[in-house]
């Protein structure tokens, strides 16, 4: 794209003193400290764009956005959109069908509060992604069980400091039923744009939510797609999100679209690969920079195939040594790349106290249901080998 980039993280890099353009160390735990220390950056390297990638930087770069008078997003519509109970407070507030809700310390007796409330229910933290620590209780035995893995996972020094100020707080929502849909956006100029809508065809019901499958186009009725958008445009109003990427979860039963969860960032892992707009097939990525930037954006549209990704699931705990039948996966048809990105020597953890996929299946044909079922095949040709 001919644009010079600067990559910033919270650890520095050995190769920074010999490229002080293009590596920064800021710290993520400060906001405004970061965007301090970006605007005295900018008086050297002049920054025109800034872009964040996950939950926590979309928060530093709003900072950095309203420091520089650049394109992005409030700081508090960033917090809202990685701060689960912020949002939901600000969504029902708004008027948006959310779950009822309510935060409760660790510390309190699980046992007391599983007598109080109403099951199924979700035990989830405030400040994690990837459905980590997402747990569902279906009665007072299973909520105490749930509390104590979830006390488990965020007593962990790492994960603590990365809910920050809601490291000792855990939400409980009502389960909502119903079929799963992820929308992928764009926000311009305070308008949501719709990239795609997900089908995920593998029930969500818990106890944990490991996700699988996504393909789109949606196969969802045109009237449903079209409350689902509208619910997901409230929602992104309620917040305040004015500029960049969203990824929302919904879902929809017969009280209609219910918002499950809006991030203020694109999708995450590698299954941004599955999306090309466009007749070039430009990446999601190269969409996300260029509004930046406020270069031309050639389309919205997403292209005429439809495509899928599979998060190969976690096959167990353990130590991961090595996948059998990657080539054989790879030239099932319509299949168009398997990546592993766990690493040999890796550790694997299962669902809910993990959150890293092992690799990812990507697929494209002529239509939903034929790319699902290449994803399933592919699937089905790998072996895992753990210690």
């Amino acid at each position: 794209m001919g644009v010079e980039l600067t990559v910033a993280s919270e650890r520095p890099s050995a190769l920074e003193q010999t490229n002080p353009a293009g590596l920064l160390t800021l710290d993520f735990e400060q906001p405004e400290r970061a965007a301090d220390a970006v605007r005295a950056f900018a008086e050297q390297y002049p920054i025109k764009g800034v872009v964040g990638v996950d939950d926590a930087t979309a928060v530093i770069a709003a900072a950095i956005a309203t420091k520089l008078k650049i394109k992005g997003n409030p700081v508090h519509a960033a917090i809202a959109a990685s701060d689960k109970y912020l949002q939901r407070e600000l969504l029902a507030k708004a008027g948006v069908p959310v779950p009822r809700f309510m935060l409760r310390n660790l510390d309190e007796d699980p046992a007391t509060i599983a007598k109080s409330i109403t099951y199924p229910c979700v035990l989830k933290p405030a400040r994690l992604s990837a459905s980590r620590g997402v747990i569902r209780a279906d009665n007072a035995q299973s909520f105490v069980a749930a509390h104590g893995r979830l006390r488990a996972i965020l007593a962990d020094p790492e994960t603590a400091a990365a809910c920050g100020d809601r490291a000792r707080q855990y939400l409980i929502e009502e389960f909502i039923p119903g079929y799963e849909v992820a929308l992928e956006g764009l926000v311009v100029n305070r308008r949501l744009h719709v990239l795609t809508l997900f089908d995920k065809p593998d029930p969500l019901d818990g106890p944990f939510f490991e996700e699988t499958i996504y393909v789109t186009p949606s196969r969802v009725p045109a009237g449903l797609q079209a409350a689902i958008k509208d619910c997901a445009d409230r929602a992104v109003r309620a917040l305040g999100i004015i500029e960049g990427a969203v990824h929302a979860e919904l879902r929809y039963n017969e009280g209609g679209p219910w918002l499950i969860e809006l991030a203020a960032r694109p999708i995450g892992g590698r299954c941004s690969a599955v999306l090309r707009f466009g007749d070039k097939g430009v990446s999601l990525e190269e969409l996300i920079l260029r509004h930046a930037l406020d270069m031309p954006i050639p389309s919205l549209q997403r292209e005429r195939l439809a495509a899928g990704v599979m998060m190969i699931p976690i096959p167990g705990a353990g130590t991961f040594r090595e996948v059998r039948g990657l080539a054989e996966a790879k030239a099932v048809p319509l299949i168009e790349d398997v990546q592993i990105t766990a690493h040999p020597g890796e550790r694997l953890v299962p669902f809910p106290e993990g959150s890293r996929y092992p690799g990812f299946i990507f697929a494209r044909g002529e239509t939903p249901h034929v790319v699902e079922a290449a994803l399933r095949e592919s699937f089905q040709r790998l072996t895992f080998v753990l210690e």
